[in-house]
């Protein structure tokens, strides 16, 4: 499994809002990673982004040390300073191996979660890799990862405890709002229609909240959104000039930058010093910092949902030791199985290889000899041919085969 290497920024190594600066939008996504898997000659390649963490999962025989991380941050990111490429790879985790295969499913298992036992990772590693597979980034060998990985995070939510009343991003966010006393009647601005913010609002409306205003790029989405939860939908190009108000604002979108402004804040409060509640999930945040310093605002960020993450992890300890041995034990199957892949696929050129023999045996080696043939000598030879031709194929896939099983 030598050719499997991740390369990490995670809530473990690298600040949030630092972890928000590898984020790349969805518009220039598949663009930008096939220009970079075709500058490293990569075989096959998975970009993860989530709320608090990016990875590149890669399939290559190249060593992914500190020297080729720093140059494939550098191509893939151009906009970032030396500075901030020196410091993202003095801080980026590098898996190689095994030890790849091993982180992968412990974080799609939640272990490696900021808040462990949440199961939207698993959604979340999935769709990377589909995506990625069906754009054609990634092939055979991640397909078959990806398998593996999902049988491995089902069991363990299946039979652990770590998932046990479930937490996640979405509900300590919350549990944050709901110490503030919002009454249930606010005005509450939501930006972006994905998963996060249609899960959230589910919360919300679950819980009594029902004056609810959806924005968002697609229109459509908006008013899908919108329409769930009995509220308007506008998109997101009209914000800057919404008049009505608000009480807690909600944002998690894909942006690559920070799409409220000061000047839009300042658009959308109307002239409103009241207090407001900020909700921003989005790496990058979707809020300039600026607008903290210069209006009356409460601000609840994945970062600070930090303490209540720790506190979460202090219940599931105990857990852990069993989602670590079925980890361990996934681990030990998959080793098999990608193992019996690569000599399924190194056997798949077996009949190419003898298809090619044959026809240069037959069109040059021996062409002067097969044309002083007469045709029943050369049919009853072109019969012995594609006989022994079957057989030589056959007899090393078999010996193949029982091998594999004797060694499982």
């Amino acid at each position: 499994m030598k050719e499997f290497r991740v390369i990490a920024f995670t809530h473990k190594n690298t600040p949030l809002d630092q972890v928000g600066k590898f984020h790349i939008d969805e518009s220039e996504r598949k663009e930008r990673l096939f220009a970079i898997k075709n500058k490293f000659g990569i075989s096959e390649l998975v970009f993860l982004s989530t709320c608090n963490r990016v990875e590149y999962v890669l399939h290559t025989d190249l060593e992914t040390d500190a020297a080729f991380v720093s140059q494939f941050l550098t191509a893939l990111y151009p906009d970032l300073t030396e500075g901030e490429i020196r410091s993202a790879t003095k801080h980026a985790l590098i898996f190689s191996n095994k030890a790849a295969i091993g982180h992968l499913f412990r974080v799609a298992s939640s272990l490696d979660s900021l808040v462990v036992g949440e199961r939207e990772i698993l959604t979340q590693v999935r769709n990377a890799f589909e995506q990625c597979i069906a754009e054609g980034l990634a092939g055979d060998s991640l397909r078959l990862l990806i398998k593996k990985i999902i049988s491995t995070a089902k069991e363990v939510y299946t039979n652990t405890d770590i998932s046990k009343n479930p937490v996640s991003v979405v509900s300590l966010a919350y549990r944050e709002l709901r110490k503030l006393n919002i009454p249930l009647n606010a005005k509450i601005l939501i930006v972006g229609a994905g998963v996060t913010n249609s899960n959230l609002s589910k919360y919300l409306q679950k819980h009594g909240f029902n004056n609810f205003t959806v924005f968002n790029r697609s229109l459509e989405r908006a008013q899908e959104l919108a329409r769930n939860l009995k509220g308007q939908a506008y998109a997101l190009s009209s914000l800057e000039a919404y008049q009505e108000g608000f009480d807690v604002l909600v944002t998690c979108t894909a942006a690559s930058d920070h799409i409220i402004s000061p000047e839009v804040y300042k658009n959308i409060l109307k002239n409103d010093l009241s207090e407001k509640v900020i909700i921003d999930l989005a790496i990058p945040y979707d809020v300039d910092p600026q607008v903290y310093k210069q209006f009356n605002c409460k601000p609840i960020l994945v970062e600070s949902l930090k303490k209540a993450a720790e506190d979460n992890l202090l219940l599931r300890r105990e857990s852990l030791i069993d989602c670590e041995a079925i980890v361990e034990r996934h681990l030990e199957e998959f080793q098999e199985m990608y193992h019996t892949r690569r000599v399924e696929r190194a056997m798949q050129e077996v009949p190419k290889k003898i298809r090619e023999i044959h026809d240069t045996a037959i069109n040059k080696v021996f062409a002067r000899e097969l044309s002083a043939l007469d045709n029943e000598s050369r049919e009853t030879l072109d019969k012995m041919l594609q006989y022994l031709e079957k057989k030589y194929i056959s007899v090393p896939m078999k010996m193949a085969k029982e091998i594999l099983l004797e060694k499982n």
